[in-house]
């Protein structure tokens, strides 16, 4: 059995690093090493676990099954010994200047975001935002804590986020003031109609999509499939704005988040009409690393979302 009094902790910092970055010299320059030191910190974690735990392959250091074994665990561990010395400060917003990365769809930052930048202006006039697109951002960068938080609609995420809802929306169909449909808004002139399709859910860079492979389409298509039913789409964009201005075209018809509608109730070129069946409403979320869950910082703006959000 390993005596825990002689394990080194920091070999644990060195093994976490190694196995994310995978490469001896950018982990070393992120420690502030030197190669040799971290090569040689490698070699006593090879003595520890009795295991290779990185191994030079085609596509460089490449972890064992071992080290893959050791990395959650190992992350868990740091997690929870960061926490435990971790000063209790509380986070004065009004008085001090923090930088926060956040994803965020342009969903959310068309119809959160503004609020929430006018608050801060108010209230936390330190705080410096670096808003990211999706195609920005990898699940990765998040569980690393490299992006404070994400904001967007989510089929899928990591056991080990947090996450908290935003809001629920439905939604709601933009229609050109000149559309002729306007004059019979039903079920059947909808699907005779010409459609487009808006949606980034999740995070990575985005695919090319199939207009036939409906259950890939998202919940306005889902809603149809239920009822046997398809929309004939012919523009497909991740950009809500697009579609909101490619709605004024006398022919399309887009389908889009009730509260991103409601951002055109103004424009005298479109009207705002409810779909002719029912679609389910979806959550807008937040998620965040575990290992930002006990920052001060992040926990005040994660209240502050919640609050701007709740507000409307």
């Amino acid at each position: 059995m390993v005596d825990l009094g002689r394990v080194d902790l920091n070999l644990l910092v060195y093994l976490d690093v190694l196995l994310r970055e995978r490469n001896v010299t950018k982990a070393a320059d992120h420690l502030g090493l030197s190669q040799p030191a971290l090569s040689n910190g490698l070699r006593r974690l090879r003595t520890l676990f009795d295991d290779p735990l990185l191994v030079r392959t085609s596509e460089g250091m490449t972890p064992t099954e071992r080290a893959q074994q050791l990395q959650p665990i190992v992350r868990d561990v740091l997690s929870k010994i960061d926490k435990a010395v971790q000063p209790q400060a509380s986070f004065d917003p009004t008085n001090e200047e923090y930088f926060f990365r956040i994803m965020a769809s342009d969903y959310a930052e068309s119809t959160l975001f503004p609020h929430i930048l006018h608050r801060l202006r108010e209230e936390a006039p330190g705080i410096i935002l670096d808003i990211m697109t999706p195609s920005d951002v990898s699940f990765q960068d998040v569980e690393q804590g490299k992006v404070d938080m994400v904001i967007n609609r989510f089929e899928e995420m990591p056991l080990s986020f947090h996450q908290k809802e935003v809001w629920k929306d439905g939604f709601a169909c933009l229609i050109s003031v000149d559309n002729p449909i306007l004059n019979d808004f039903t079920l059947e002139s909808y699907l005779q109609a010409a459609h487009i399709w808006v949606s980034k859910t999740g995070m990575g860079v985005g695919v090319g999509m199939n207009p036939h492979d409906v259950q890939h389409l998202g919940w306005v298509d889902e809603a149809l499939r239920k009822i046997n039913k398809q929309r004939r789409i012919t523009v497909f964009t991740r950009h809500y704005q697009a579609a909101m201005l490619l709605a004024e075209s006398n022919d399309l018809i887009v389908t889009l988040p009730f509260r991103a509608a409601k951002l055109q109730r103004d424009n005298p070129r479109v009207v705002i009409k409810e779909p002719p069946f029912r679609i389910p409403p979806f959550d807008l979320k937040m998620a965040w690393s575990p290992l930002l869950q006990h920052n001060p910082a992040h926990q005040w703006m994660r209240r502050f979302v919640a609050e701007v959000a709740h507000s409307l």
